[in-house]
């Protein structure tokens, strides 16, 4: 697959000079709906032309496994290095996540095959037009009715529905949030806590239909990113840990199965200092006429009081034009950002001005995000090392 152009140009940057994820063709919304439709589901795009059709199919998403990240890492990871295109018997190349590259929008694209400008989960934090207020859509916080902020059936439905076995296989933990609900229910759902007893049981799910769609999920190695650095000892580890987890996997597929191995964003390390950790609390020009700053660090979305729109578009453009594809909603939207169609019940979720890092920087929030702002390893933007992913594939 046909990698983004990248724009280094220096000067200040337009909204439509961003790398746009391959929507249609090569992003994480068009992996499950390009499976399911080889297994016979009508009224689903096969947008991934290099799959050939499988009966019985398991995704493995791992969070936080950027392709650069893998790519970088051949000794951590040695299996999922031998199923790269280039080595022998390997195919793999890398998907685009969607924008924002994080982990509600992704998981969101992957279970409903659908861009983030449809499904309605645009970000990290958006506000919620009918209360005012930031939604986290990772936390469900504070709640609001599922079917209605996601009413799209998933991938996983809509297989059911047309005789397939669906199976999710995940920590308990994750059984009946919301995220599930909007993004991957259908079928049964199966939770073990520990990576072995999980690839065990997706193996079992696999071989339980004529034809299986079944999904697995791993998390710590976006934790061990999160807290301590891609490529720390902490996070080599967890790779490593991982790349076992997949060979356990691969070589239980039952007859006429295909497993693929993605993920949901890379990740950057961005160092402590001020030239990269721009602090939104702490700036005046920045927090000009906004009323509220959502999204992540290098993917924000800013909610302007009512008639500042345009002057807060101009100052974080003239602040942070250099660094940052700083938009109104407008343009982010006209420049397919969020997709090629953006759902009306979506527009208001999107932020006035939505600002997406090039540069290693982020624009942190130290009082009201303590958490997020100290962390070490972070996503969210159209950069080369947040938006590829790996799609890995092996067959029985």
């Amino acid at each position: 697959m046909a990698q983004p152009a990248w724009d280094d140009d220096p000067q200040p940057l337009a909204p439509d000079s961003a790398p746009l994820p391959q929507y249609g063709s090569g992003s994480l919304a068009d992996l499950l709906p390009t499976l399911a439709t080889g297994m016979g589901v009508p009224g689903l795009p096969a947008g991934i032309r290099e799959l050939t059709p499988v009966d019985r199919a398991c995704v493995f998403l791992i969070d936080g496994l950027g392709w650069e990240q893998l790519t970088a890492h051949p000794d951590e990871a040695p299996f999922m290095t031998s199923l790269l295109a280039g080595s022998r018997g390997g195919t793999g190349t890398p998907l685009t996540a969607g924008f924002p590259a994080t982990t509600a929008t992704s998981l969101a694209s992957v279970g409903t095959g659908l861009p983030p400008g449809a499904h309605g989960l645009p970000g990290y934090t958006v506000r919620d037009p009918a209360t005012g207020a930031l939604m986290n859509q990772l936390r469900w916080q504070p709640w609001t009715a599922p079917e209605v902020w996601q009413p799209y059936p998933t991938v996983f439905r809509l297989a059911e529905d047309a005789g397939v076995h669906a199976a999710q296989v995940s920590s308990p933990t994750f059984q009946n949030t919301p995220l599930t609900k909007v993004a991957l229910s259908g079928g049964i759902f199966r939770g073990r806590l520990t990576g072995e007893e999980r690839m065990d049981l997706a193996a079992e799910e696999l071989a339980a239909g004529d034809r299986s769609l079944v999904y697995t999920y791993y998390a710590e190695l976006d934790g061990a990113g999160h807290r301590f650095g891609v490529a720390s000892d902490t996070w080599r580890g967890q790779l490593m840990y991982v790349d076992r987890l997949v060979q356990r996997l691969a070589e239980q597929l039952p007859p006429r199965s295909a497993l693929y191995v993605t993920a949901d964003h890379g990740m950057i390390d961005v160092p402590f200092d001020e030239d990269h950790r721009i602090d939104f609390d702490a700036d005046w020009e920045l927090r000009a006429g906004v009323a509220l700053l959502g999204g992540e660090g290098r993917a924000r979305h800013v909610y302007a009081v009512p008639g500042a729109q345009g002057d807060v578009l101009a100052c974080w453009r003239e602040v942070l034009g250099e660094q940052f594809w700083v938009a109104s909603r407008d343009e982010a939207i006209d420049a397919g950002w969020f997709g090629p169609r953006v759902d009306e019940r979506v527009r208001g979720r999107l932020g006035d001005v939505v600002a997406a890092a090039r540069d290693d920087v982020l624009i942190i929030a130290s009082e009201r995000e303590p958490k997020e702002s100290a962390m070490v390893g972070n996503h969210g933007s159209m950069t080369p090392a947040e938006q590829f992913v790996p799609l890995l594939e092996v067959r029985s």
